[in-house]
């Protein structure tokens, strides 16, 4: 098979880091460019010191005419740059910010929104998808087998904590070490930027017209990367503990990475993977969903690597059979 002729923008982040970690170990890819306004000409290897003989590959300016090109750009930036870039027609796009989420028609394009267990189907007939964000997506995993049974019938209330990655590679008072080392601190609290595509989405696959009150408390965690999301909400009428997690079973039955499990979860079973656990409970009325997720990947990078996967007809864990490190 020809390999698909791979893009990166904005490479010298954690996400294209983590991009360039999978696709350079990818059968099917040939990363053609990587471009970047602040180190043209360094290498890779020189940002990347993982990527340490893995790739002779310099930053630059020139996209090389590539098949498909992902955007690793701050939140705001990927619009600025399908407008300042010639980028044919049937170059393909996949955007990692926030930039198309919640509106996906610009410049006579349209992304799909690519939460994969959510939009499969929708991401395999795609041209172009704006990734889900990293919260965004823990979240969903948690609550899309409720919406889609049509079992979202109270508030849901969600407690979630990342790891440092999550605020992105330029540093801040808040991610610096001194702060976030033996530490635990609330930040955006009820207004997390993701909030919005969690309602869009979860409104989609449920088929209803009123938005789900989604109550989120994000959290600062002392350690660098990983999501683990507790969330509830009122269990419906006659569900039995049993009931749902049938229901969860059957939901990510094809899923090539999301499983239930009926033992308890914790976040060291899915960093450094593009895998998603969930875990369910019944108690005193209410159903809680643990989750987690490796912020990076399945949150970020991974999950990119997965809508391409489908998008060029590949099967969909190609290249991302990671393994995670519990010890």
């Amino acid at each position: 098979m020809k390999k698909i002729k791979v893009a990166i923008a904005g490479g010298t982040g954690y996400t294209g880091g983590e991009l360039f970690r999978i696709l350079l170990n990818h059968p099917n890819v040939e990363i053609v460019a990587a471009t970047t306004t602040s180190s043209e000409g360094v290498r890779v290897d020189s940002v990347h010191r993982d990527l340490i003989g893995e790739t002779d590959l310099c930053f630059g300016y020139e996209l090389n005419d590539p098949d498909v090109i992902f955007l690793c750009l701050g939140h705001g930036i990927s619009r600025q740059f399908v407008d300042s870039h010639d980028i044919k027609p049937e170059c393909r796009i996949i955007d990692l910010g926030n930039d198309f989420r919640l509106d996906g028609d610009y410049a006579g394009r349209h992304f799909v929104y690519g939460l994969c267990e959510s939009a499969r189907e929708d991401v395999r007939k795609a041209h172009d998808v704006a990734n889900p964000g990293c919260f965004a997506t823990a979240i969903q995993l948690a609550t899309l087998p409720l919406a889609a049974a049509g079992l979202i019938n109270d508030e849901i209330h969600v407690t979630a904590i990342t790891g440092s990655t999550g605020a992105g590679k330029k540093p801040g008072e808040t991610t610096h070490f001194s702060y976030r080392s033996d530490n635990i601190s609330i930040y955006k609290l009820f207004t997390h930027q993701h909030l919005a595509e969690i309602r869009q989405n979860l409104v989609r696959v449920a088929g209803k017209e009123e938005s789900p009150v989604v109550n989120f408390v994000p959290l600062r965690g002392d350690f660098t990367r990983g999501i683990f999301a507790s969330v509830y909400t009122r269990a419906a009428e006659g569900m039995t503990q049993e009931d749902y997690r049938k229901l969860y079973e059957e939901y990510y039955a094809k899923s090539p990475f999301v499983f239930h499990s009926n033992e308890g979860i914790s976040m060291k079973e899915v960093v450094n993977t593009n895998k998603g656990l969930v875990h369910v409970e019944l108690h005193d009325g209410y159903v809680h969903i643990a989750s987690c997720i490796d912020n990076l990947v399945k949150g970020a990078a991974g999950q990119a690597v997965q809508n391409m996967n489908l998008m060029f007809g590949l099967p969909e864990d190609t290249g991302l059979r990671l393994k995670p490190s519990a010890f």
